[in-house]
């Protein structure tokens, strides 16, 4: 199962998530970013091949809608609601990731 993990600049968030469901048996995930400075930018490429999208804000899934509606037609797209107050792989949000996983994903 390929998950994609979307926030602002692929720093914090998108990178825990991909680091802690890569873990996960039979899941593939990868974070990427919505400003164009971002390591990894979201692109249809990435898009196409997620079975999942999440995004932490409401902001990201608008950008994403508004940039790739048309290869979202069979795409489930989820947001997390997360807000950017976390460190790189701080307990807290890896906890927060995993809970609001849970309804998506079996336990690796």
């Amino acid at each position: 199962m390929n998950l994609l993990f979307i926030c602002s600049e692929n720093k914090l968030r998108s990178p825990t998530a991909e680091e802690v469901f890569c873990q996960y048996k039979g899941i593939n995930a990868i974070g990427a970013g919505t400003n164009k400075d971002a390591p990894t930018t979201i692109s249809g490429d990435l898009i196409e091949c997620a079975y999942i999208i999440f995004v932490m804000e409401k902001s990201h899934r608008k950008k994403v809608v508004s940039k790739f509606n048309s290869l979202l037609k069979d795409k489930k797209l989820v947001c997390l609601d997360i807000p950017d107050i976390y460190d790189r792989m701080e307990p807290a949000l890896v906890e927060l990731l995993k809970n609001k996983l849970k309804r998506y994903i079996n336990n690796g």
